[in-house]
Formats: structure tokens, C-alpha cells, sequence
């Protein structure tokens, strides 16, 4: 099948977005390092959402899922994608980690958990399960199969990876930083970045009724709302507790202009979505409830930015749009073909 315009553009920016990423690991390995990890947090909460979200529809019914499984299917078809873009973290580990320093490691108190070996078989596992689980996904939903019984495990197993996955990959970059809601988050961001994507391209579908996009928008708002309640409640209690192990993170991240980054992305992902998501005119429109998903997916990677770059010595620069738009169109790419396939 001859591919369509916007797949052909997306291939076209993803080889060149692919060669200044190189270019930035050859030149900028540190700085590359970091703005190819806060890439990655962005865009792996694409296909895992779309898996979580295709699983919960098994088990709660509603349009909201038959409107949007083709584009749930196109997430997920994304997934493969995970396996060429963690190389160069592997190689690039030591630039992010200080646990993999000897003289920074031998100072904490959890080196049982942030080992090399320990984190090599943690990720192994990870991946496994979110390859199995898709795979699984897939063939019964072209089956016509009922999800019913994968639905519940697969949910279990995709929280306790995601959050776990998420402590290693972004949380451990401040080995000293302790959250118990931060797995959490990257869950309900996940699941609101992929629901994000959905929403978009059903909004951009003709053939997409008024009524659909109004469930959207309200999913939509629902998810928002809990991302920003466990969002503040990670920040209420570092504020509250002001411990020397956790304030430096939030410290670290208000200083140098990330505080201004702060302050766009709690306008841009949750005050303005929020306000705008109340309204049933806008949650019908089509230019306005896609305009809010577009809105949500550009600040999910600024938040990424504000999450991951901040834990390295250098401040953003070039290699983090190569980054982005690297993964950004690679995916766009696969998930159009996945739609026509």
C-alpha cells in the first residue's frame, strides 16, 4: 500500500531529525543523553496508553473506545519503536545516572535497588511484559476475540511496570529524591497523552460524530484532573515535609528558567485545558476540542524537558528538538501505516 502525504512527510522528517540526533551524540554526548531520556519519557506514554486505555474499554464499555479503537490500534503499533530508541541510553548511562558512579554509589543507602545488574534485569522485564501484553492485544482485537480475561492482569502488570519503569528511567537521575506518587504520575500521564493523541485525530475525522467527541472531552477532563491532583499531591507533600533528600529536586527544577517552564506547563496542562473542557460547546467542536488535545500533547513534552534536563549540567539546547521530532515522526510514520495496513 502507497503511503499517504502525511506518512510520506513523516518519514521524510524523521531521517532528518535522525541525523542531527546523531550529529548531537557525536558532538554533545552529555547534553544528547539527556534530551534523548526526556524524549523518550514523552513518547513511550503514547503506545503504553494506548494499550492501558484499549484494556480498560474491555472491561468498561462505552463509545468512547469504538470511536477511538483504530487509533488505540495505531498507538500501540508503535511499540517497536522502544527497542532501537533505548540503545543509546544504554550507551549513554553513565552521562544520566550518578548510581552509576563508584564514588556516588558507595554514599546511598539504596544501592540494593540502583545497581547496574538489578536495573539491566528490571528493564529486561519491563519489556517483555509491555511486548507480550501488546502482542496479546493485537491478536485478539484482529481476532474479534473478547479482552475480558486479559483485561485485569494486563492492567495489574502495565501500573507496577510503568511505575517502576518510570523510578529508573527519570525519578533515579537524583538518586536521593523518594516519591511514592511519582509512579503514579507517569501513569495518568501516559494514559492522558495517548487519550491526547486519539482525541486529536478524531477531532481532525469528518466522519467522528459530535457526540463521540463530547465523551472524549469528558474522559478527556477526567483524566486531566487526576494527573493534576497526584501532580500536586507529590508537591504538597515535598513542600510540607521540606527534606533535605527531597526539596532539591523541586529546587533544582524552579531555578534557571525552569521555573518560567513550570509555570507554562501548569497554564497549558491543566488551567486552561481544564477551564476549556467544562464547556459542552467546545468538547463538540471539532477545531476546539482538537485545538486542547494538540494544546495537552505540546505540553506533555515540555513537561518531559522540565522533568529530565534539569538533572543535567546543561541547559536545553538544539539536541532536544532533534530528539523529540526524532521519535515524534518515526511514530507518526509507523502509526499511519498501522492505520492503512
Amino acid at each position: 500500500m502507497m503511503p499517504d502525504r502525511l506518512e510520506r512527510n513523516a518519514w521524510i522528517v524523521s531521517s532528518a531529525a535522525l541525523l542531527l540526533s546523531a550529529l548531537g551524540w557525536a558532538v554533545q554526548p552529555d547534553a544528547f543523553a539527556f534530551a534523548w531520556l526526556a524524549a523518550l519519557t514523552a513518547w513511550i506514554g503514547w503506545p503504553l496508553g494506548c494499550l492501558a486505555l484499549l484494556l480498560t474499554h474491555a472491561l468498561t464499555g462505552g463509545r468512547w473506545g469504538e470511536t477511538i479503537r483504530p487509533q488505540l490500534r495505531a498507538g500501540i503499533a508503535t511499540l517497536p519503536l522502544l527497542l532501537p530508541a533505548i540503545v543509546p541510553i544504554v550507551f549513554l548511562a553513565h552521562h544520566l545516572y550518578p548510581w552509576l558512579r563508584p564514588d556516588e554509589a558507595a554514599k546511598l543507602t539504596n544501592r540494593f535497588y540502583l545497581n547496574l545488574p538489578f536495573a539491566e534485569i528490571r528493564g529486561a522485564l519491563y519489556l517483555i511484559i509491555w511486548f507480550v501484553l501488546a502482542a496479546l492485544t493485537v491478536r485478539a482485537v484482529r481476532r474479534g476475540a473478547s479482552l475480558v480475561v486479559l483485561a485485569p492482569i494486563g492492567l495489574i502488570l502495565l501500573g507496577l511496570t510503568v511505575t517502576f519503569a518510570a523510578i529508573d528511567a527519570t525519578m533515579s537521575l537524583d538518586p536521593h529524591f523518594i516519591s511514592s506518587d511519582y509512579g503514579m504520575i507517569a501513569a495518568a500521564e501516559a494514559g492522558l497523552l495517548a487519550l491526547s493523541v486519539c482525541v486529536f485525530a478524531s477531532a481532525c475525522d469528518p466522519a467522528t460524530p459530535a457526540g463521540a467527541l463530547d465523551d472524549l472531552g469528558r474522559l478527556l477532563l477526567g483524566l486531566l484532573v487526576l494527573w493534576a491532583y497526584l501532580d500536586f499531591v507529590q508537591l504538597l507533600i515535598v513542600w510540607q515535609s521540606d527534606l533535605p533528600h527531597e526539596a532539591p529536586w523541586y529546587i533544582a527544577r524552579a531555578g534557571k528558567g525552569w521555573g518560567t517552564l513550570a509555570a507554562v506547563v501548569t497554564v497549558g496542562h491543566f488551567l486552561l485545558p481544564f477551564f476549556a473542557l467544562m464547556s459542552p460547546v467546545l468538547r463538540r467542536s471539532r477545531c476546539g476540542i482538537g485545538g486542547i488535545a494538540a494544546l495537552l500533547i505540546v505540553m506533555e513534552i515540555l513537561r518531559a524537558w522540565w522533568l529530565v534536563l534539569p538533572a543535567g549540567a546543561h541547559g536545553a539546547s538544539w539536541t532536544d528538538l532533534a530528539a523529540i521530532l526524532t521519535l515524534a515522526s518515526f511514530s507518526t510514520a509507523i502509526s499511519r501505516r498501522a492505520r492503512h495496513a
